[in-house]
């Protein structure tokens, strides 16, 4: 095995263990959100890994500058996320948890922005170098972030009852008045 493969699985199997350990919690029930979010984390992962070699290959082509769009505007998307939380949501405990229902900013147009974040960071590592493999990456990453949402919007519809319904039919999920 190639010294750069070596070392990918070392940088894997470690952030992996890091995972674990942050949703172990979430990993022992399938109805938490958090569960299927593990493995939106772990194909992520693996999709940076496995294109890191081409990370800064060709910066200037046109597939590069738009990973780079996508990378950049996740980062920009997941910070404004993560502000509104805190700001408006009025958290308990973890930011996740917040006690009033967060509306405005991102929030206005689609209701999972930090998850829109993470597929634009896949996006972005995808487009790096896009082959069978990193296809097949981006695509679990894609699927397992829709049923992350798809169960927290069950957790949120519990949580803020009819407020959430009316929420989700005036907003999009991931992309502003697309989907």
């Amino acid at each position: 095995m190639p010294i750069y493969s070596s070392l990918n699985l070392v940088l894997f199997l470690a952030f992996s263990l890091q995972l674990v350990i942050v949703s172990w919690p979430a990993l022992r029930t399938r109805r938490a959100h958090g569960f299927y979010r593990f493995f939106a984390w772990e194909a992520i992962l693996a999709l940076i890994l496995v294109n890191l070699r081409w990370w800064f290959a060709d910066p200037f082509s046109p597939m590069h500058l738009l990973a780079w769009v996508l990378l950049l505007g996740s980062i920009f998307v997941a910070v404004h996320g993560f502000q509104l939380l805190r700001r408006v949501g009025q958290p308990q405990g973890g930011f996740e948890n917040t006690t009033r229902l967060v509306t405005e900013g991102a929030y206005r147009y689609i209701r999972h922005p930090l998850y829109a974040s993470l597929l634009c960071l896949a996006g972005g590592a995808w487009l790096k170098h896009v082959t069978p493999l990193t296809v097949t990456l981006f695509t679990a990453a894609a699927i397992f972030l829709y049923a992350t949402a798809r169960v927290e919007e069950g957790e949120n519809l519990a949580r803020f009852g009819p407020e959430y319904a009316e929420y989700m039919h005036r907003t999009r999920m991931f992309i502003p008045f697309v989907f």
